[in-house]
């Protein structure tokens, strides 16, 4: 009869024995650091004329197409007055829908954003 006493005790040591084989769950990734939630690089769509002629690589980033990224860059280079460009704080603020675009003083890029955070690059070549 001692070996059906022990019976249950060995069926719950080998059930038991069970539980500390499984691996270590996978560690979590680490937290990514600001400099990776920055901005990609970005969608070349090719060029627009500028100011007065110049040429000017347009970047899409985000969820902007390249057709929307080059109507509005056009369109904005269109409506810069010579007086804007001309302004001691660089060309700019000028809206073209829910587009803001401009620049800095003797900037060679200048940059459109939307309030959702889209946003285009050109830069002249």
């Amino acid at each position: 009869m001692k070996t059906l006493s022990a019976l249950p005790a060995a069926l719950a040591v080998v059930l038991l024995s069970g539980c500390g084989a499984d691996p270590a769950p996978a560690a979590a990734p680490p937290p990514s650091s600001p400099a990776a939630a920055q901005a990609p690089a970005g969608t070349p769509c090719g060029e627009v004329a500028g100011l007065q002629g110049a040429k000017n690589k347009v970047v899409a980033r985000g969820k902007t197409e390249c057709t929307e990224a080059t109507q509005v860059l056009t369109d904005y280079f269109a409506k810069l007055t010579p007086a804007e460009a001309a302004s001691p704080q660089g060309p700019g603020p000028v809206v073209i829908g829910a587009w803001t675009c401009g620049s800095g003083p003797n900037d060679p890029v200048t940059s459109c954003s939307t309030e959702d955070e889209r946003q285009i690059d050109a830069t002249r070549s």
